[in-house]
């Protein structure tokens, strides 16, 4: 039997090794598509819902009688009315607010308003209307004005400050230096803050931008809540700005839609803060409390039995561990009504019975 010359053997092999593989239909196939993965967090759907419901104010006031030199830096109208404004010059400013009843019922800063001559509200789609002043407070720098003849408004929905914790995600809406509908997000940055402007204060810091316009919008928390109304900016600093607590707001509103004005309790008292030195002086255990370091005469206070040198713990159920707490608690309290509070006097607690008076404007100063 004759054998295959060995050379005709190895081209077999090699065209062996050489053919392609089979390719089967599968490989042919298209490759599947990938599966969508989950939304990128964003603000966008709290801010498409929230933004119809936020508008810009803007107001004319007639200036003071009298003519006042311009500022080097004010070309235009230097230029226009030479160096010093007319007898009676009109000037605008700009503001933020936000829609709280489907009929026109908008809650802002009081500062944005105040004097004005004349207030336009626009809204989110650009129609204009004139206000009126419903009511307005400027020892917590709110206002309620309103645009009449209007249904079926957007509105916002209040949430809880209360329970706002820092380092939670917050949202401004507003006009800045009436650029309208501007987003702004930042955290909480802190809560409590006071300025020393006077006995309310207490403000949400943030550093969402809040900017010379901003003043009345809302701040929101991520579920489209209003927490907070811009009201202050850190002219000096970043990222620092602060909203008035829609609690604080919440608690004052129906007197300000119905009478115009905030009616506040007195107790009539001077306190100050406790520190270690204070607190080891008139034997305390801690630094908690108010210190009364004056009463006034024919006041509540002094009716009820209270002393200069009294430690206030303790107000209408309420622990007072900051002085600060004090003047909120008393101001929310219903004119007339009785309440208890505990003091601590010479290092004994007594309990005392105190019927709240009127606020007048000469006890708040």
């Amino acid at each position: 039997m004759k054998t295959q010359p060995i050379h005709q053997a190895c081209i077999v092999m090699a065209l062996l090794f050489l053919s392609p593989p089979s390719i089967s239909a599968d490989v042919l196939k298209p490759p599947a598509a990938a599966k969508p993965g989950p939304k990128p967090f964003s603000f966008a759907d709290v801010v498409r819902k929230e933004k119809p419901a936020v508008v810009n104010i803007s107001t004319t006031q007639k200036g003071a009688k009298g003519e006042g030199v311009l500022p080097e830096d004010h070309p235009p109208l230097g230029d226009f009315f030479g160096n010093t404004l007319p007898k009676e010059f009109r000037g605008q400013s700009l503001g933020s607010g936000f829609i709280i009843k489907k009929d026109g019922l908008i809650l802002t800063n009081n500062h944005v308003i105040e004097k004005a001559d004349k207030i336009i509200v626009r809204l989110s789609d650009e129609r204009e209307f004139e206000a009126k002043v419903v009511g307005h407070d400027n020892k917590t720098d709110l206002a309620l004005i309103k645009i009449s003849d209007h249904q079926d408004l957007p509105v916002v929905q209040m949430g809880d400050s209360d329970q706002l914790e820092v380092g939670e995600w917050v949202i401004a809406i507003g006009n800045p230096f009436g650029l309208e509908q501007t987003v702004t997000v930042g955290i909480v940055s802190a809560k409590g803050r006071a300025f020393g402007n006077g006995p309310f204060d207490d403000y949400i810091q943030t550093d969402a931008s809040i900017n010379p316009g901003n003043s009345g919008g809302p701040l929101f928390n991520i579920n489209g809540e209003v927490i907070g109304i811009n009201t202050a900016m850190n002219p000096s600093g970043q990222g620092i700005g602060f909203a008035i607590p829609i609690n604080q707001v919440k608690k004052v509103l129906n007197q300000l839609e119905t009478n115009g004005k905030i009616s506040r309790g007195w107790l009539g008292v001077m306190i100050q803060e406790l520190n270690e030195d204070l607190a080891r002086s008139f034997h305390l255990k801690d630094k908690n409390g108010a210190l009364i370091s004056e009463v006034f005469e024919n006041s509540p206070a002094a009716r009820a039995g209270l002393e200069r040198g009294d430690v206030i713990v303790e107000f209408d159920g309420k622990k007072i561990s900051q002085m600060r707490m004090l003047p909120l608690i008393v101001a929310a309290v219903p004119i007339g009504k009785e309440v208890r509070l505990k003091t601590i006097r010479n290092g004994k607690e007594q309990t005392l019975t105190v019927k709240i008076g009127l606020m007048e404007e000469k006890d708040a100063k």
